[in-house]
């Protein structure tokens, strides 16, 4: 098989900074009990579990054997796919499980360790199914069809997108909002400092959003995954069929965001008149520049997120959001609100980068 790049490599290195934040969190109160990391190696099976331990140890795991088997079929390493995919499943889960010794809230446990392992290999195995299975040939010729040669960058970056509204967002698809928090957090770093006082603060009324300023930022936040796809896809009539799964892929996850945040019947709150206005205009812009060239739509992408980020950065955090991120943080979502708040952060930023390379390189041709 020839070597190529494959979007799966990226996407485990991501999968693996999920399980990092998940296995440690809340990375604080570290101590030392005095014991022997490895201890729980030797102790018997807990007879206490759950059947939501289980699962969620096991499929917890099973995405990160998937996408290194996956990685090591595309890439020419057939013969090492599963034990490779296997045996970094265990190191990694041996790793997270020892570190837990020294965290207070945290319990390593053996079962926990053999369920992990278990996962990564049901994970591995499926990868290599669908290989023989020739599944995997037929997404190869669908991605040759479909995208440029070296698209590897912007797929990663669309698979990213609907994880990264699942955070709540100020304003619909506003994603990239960390001014704000970045100026309190070199304040704080900053307290008893004379240096205090030369950190420029801007002063931010909290006052609601004006109705175009809310359309302008739900309008770029939208049309932003579409332009990146257009630099990708060079076929017109693809291009049409890849506007409609952004649409409906951006409105159910945001609708998923906020039934988790508020409660379900709450799912389409944020459905407001000027968000309707947005989509109706994402959807005639993004018909107009489906004629763009693929450079072009880099260079119309790049223009979208400096604005955006320009609109979402000066807009400021009202007590009612503070509240929702509250409630993710101490609740239910505790281990998966940190991903998903990073995701949500610094996704426009890597998209930023990923469009001046193209400009920049000579992989996107007209």
């Amino acid at each position: 098989m020839p070597m190529h790049k494959t979007s799966a490599w990226p996407l485990a290195w991501v999968y693996l900074g999920l399980i990092l934040y998940a296995s440690l969190y809340p990375f604080a109160f570290w101590r030392d009990q005095g014991i022997d990391p490895w201890w729980f190696l030797m102790t018997p099976l807990p007879k206490y579990w759950t059947g939501f331990d289980v699962v969620s140890n096991v499929l917890g795991y099973m995405p990160f054997g998937f996408l290194l088997a996956l990685s090591a079929l595309r890439t020419g390493r057939e013969p090492y796919a599963l034990p490779l995919a296997v045996l970094a499943a265990l190191l990694l889960s041996l790793v997270m499980e020892t570190l837990q010794v020294y965290l207070p809230d945290r319990v390593p446990s053996n079962l926990d360790l053999l369920l992990n392992v278990l996962g990564g290999a049901l994970g591995a195995g499926s990868a290599w199914s669908l290989e023989q299975l020739g599944v995997l040939q037929r997404w190869s010729r669908f991605r040759a069809q479909w995208f440029v040669a070296d698209a590897r960058g912007g797929l990663v970056l669309l698979a990213l997108w609907p994880l990264a509204l699942l955070f709540p967002a100020v304003v619909p698809f506003g994603l990239g909002q960390v001014m704000e928090r970045l100026e309190l957090a070199l304040a704080e770093l900053l307290v008893n400092s004379p240096l205090l006082e030369w950190l420029p603060m801007r002063e931010l009324e909290l006052q609601p959003m004006l109705p175009a300023v809310e359309w302008s930022s739900v309008l770029l936040g939208l049309l932003i995954p579409c332009l990146l796809g257009f630099c990708i896809i060079p076929s017109r009539p693809k291009r049409i069929w890849f506007l409609g799964w952004v649409l409906f892929l951006g409105v159910v996850t945001t609708a998923l965001s906020s039934a988790l945040s508020f409660g379900p019947e709450y799912a389409w709150v944020w459905l407001s008149t000027p968000v309707k206005a947005a989509l109706v205009c994402v959807v005639v812009l993004s018909l107009t520049f489906i004629w763009v060239p693929c450079r072009a739509s880099a260079a119309l992408a790049l223009l979208a997120l400096g604005v955006d980020l320009s609109l979402i950065n000066q807009t400021p955090i009202s007590p009612y959001f503070e509240q929702t991120l509250f409630s993710w943080e101490q609740g239910q979502f505790i281990r998966f609100h940190g991903l998903a708040q990073w995701l949500g952060w610094l996704w426009p930023f890597f998209a930023l980068v990923y469009v001046m390379s193209l400009l920049w390189g000579k992989e996107v041709k007209n």
